[in-house]
C-alpha cells in the first residue's frame, strides 16, 4: 500500500523526520527556506496533510487554493493567528496546534527573563565582551532580588501556571489576572485580580501570558506602562503583537519600566529599531521552545493529530 503524502514545510528534529519519513511519503523541504504563497502550494499538490510553522501564512485566499487532497494542516505551535480557521473549516480542512508541548520550555525562558532582567544580566555580559570591565566594584550593575516581590501573570494558562510555579522556588508573590479565576488546587495560593487594573498596580515583575486575539493584540500600551509601578520588570514570552513597541520603549526610556525581557516581537525578524539602542532590554531572538524536548513534542504532537485525522478519528488537539 501506498503511504499518505505529508508536506513538512521546514527542516524539523530529527526525530521527527524519522516518524514522518516512517509512516509518510514525505515531501521535507530541505533548504529550510520559508515559502512564499505561490511555493506552498504548488508543494501542497497531491498532499494528504501538511505539517506546517508559524512562518506560513495560510490565508483565506491561500487556503480556498489548497488542493482538494488535503485533510488536515497541523502547525508545530501553539499559536495559530496564522491560518484562517473559518476559511479552514469553511473548506472542510481540519487544523491542529500543539498547546501543551511547549509549556515547559517557554516557562523557562520567561524564568530567565525575569532573572536577566532584574539582574542586568545583558549588561553585564556587554561588559566583559567589549573588555570594558575595570573590575569588581561595591555598586556596579546593582540590580534587585525576586524573593518578595509581587509577579503580576497576565494569562493563567498552562505557560502562566508553569511560570508560577518556577517563580515560587523564588519565593515571589504570585498575582494574575485571567479570563476565569482558576480552581484553588490550580491557584495553588496565586491572587486573583478580577481586572487588570487591578493586577497592574501590584505588579513589581509583570509577565505577559495571553494569546494572541483580537482583544489583546496592542493592548499591552502607554495605559497599561503608567498603571505599574514605578520601575516595574516586564516580560513577554507569549506574542509581540500583544504589545505596543513604541510605548513600551517611550516607557523604558523614562525609568517607568525599569527593564523589559522579551522573546518574541511583533514583525519578527523584523523588530521595532527602538529596542536596540536600550541599555535596559533583555533581548532573545524568539526561543521560548527551543529545547529539543520541546521541538519533539511539537513535532509528535502534530503527526498526533494527521495520524487521526487521516484514520478517520478525531485528533488530541484539533482546533477545527
Amino acid at each position: 500500500m501506498s503511504k499518505p503524502k505529508l508536506l513538512m514545510t521546514r527542516r524539523l528534529s530529527p526525530a521527527v523526520i524519522e516518524r514522518a519519513a516512517r509512516d509518510y511519503d514525505l515531501d521535507l523541504n530541505e533548504t529550510d527556506c520559508v515559502m512564499n504563497a505561490d511555493e506552498l502550494l504548488a508543494r501542497a499538490q497531491d498532499k494528504d496533510a501538511l505539517l506546517v510553522t508559524l512562518t506560513e501564512k495560510f490565508t483565506a485566499e491561500v487556503i480556498a487554493k489548497l488542493p482538494p487532497s488535503v485533510r488536515i494542516v497541523a502547525t508545530y505551535s501553539v499559536g495559530y493567528d496564522h491560518i484562517d480557521l473559518a476559511a479552514a473549516k469553511a473548506r472542510g480542512i481540519r487544523v491542529s496546534n500543539t498547546p501543551d508541548a511547549v509549556t515547559v520550555a517557554t516557562a523557562e525562558i520567561a524564568m530567565l527573563l525575569i532573572l536577566g532582567a532584574a539582574r542586568r544580566v545583558p549588561e553585564g555580559e556587554r561588559l566583559l565582551r567589549e573588555k570594558k570591565w575595570g573590575g569588581w566594584q561595591p555598586m556596579q550593575l546593582i540590580g534587585r532580588r525576586l524573593d518578595g516581590k509581587k509577579l503580576g501573570i497576565y494569562g493563567m494558562g498552562k505557560i502562566g501556571q508553569a511560570l508560577a510555579k518556577r517563580a515560587r522556588a523564588f519565593d515571589m508573590e504570585i498575582h494574575y489576572y485571567n479570563r476565569r479565576r482558576l480552581s484553588p488546587a490550580e491557584e495553588q495560593g496565586a491572587i486573583y485580580h478580577g481586572t487588570l487594573d487591578s493586577l497592574l498596580g501590584v505588579a513589581e515583575f509583570f509577565s505577559i501570558n495571553a494569546p494572541s486575539t483580537p482583544e489583546t493584540r496592542g493592548a499591552i500600551n502607554a495605559d497599561v506602562f503608567a498603571k505599574l509601578p514605578r520601575g516595574a520588570i516586564v516580560v513577554n514570552t507569549a506574542r509581540g503583537d500583544l504589545v505596543n513597541d513604541g510605548d513600551l520603549i517611550a516607557a523604558l526610556k523614562s525609568g517607568q519600566v525599569a527593564y523589559a525581557g522579551l522573546d518574541v516581537f511583533k514583525g519578527e525578524p523584523d523588530i521595532h529599531p527602538g529596542y536596540y539602542e536600550l541599555e535596559n532590554a533583555f533581548l532573545l531572538p524568539h526561543m521560548g521552545t527551543s529545547a529539543i524536548e520541546a521541538r519533539d513534542e511539537m513535532g509528535f504532537a502534530a503527526l498526533d493529530n494527521i495520524d487521526a485525522v487521516l484514520a478517520g478519528r478525531e485528533g488530541p488537539s484539533l482546533l477545527v
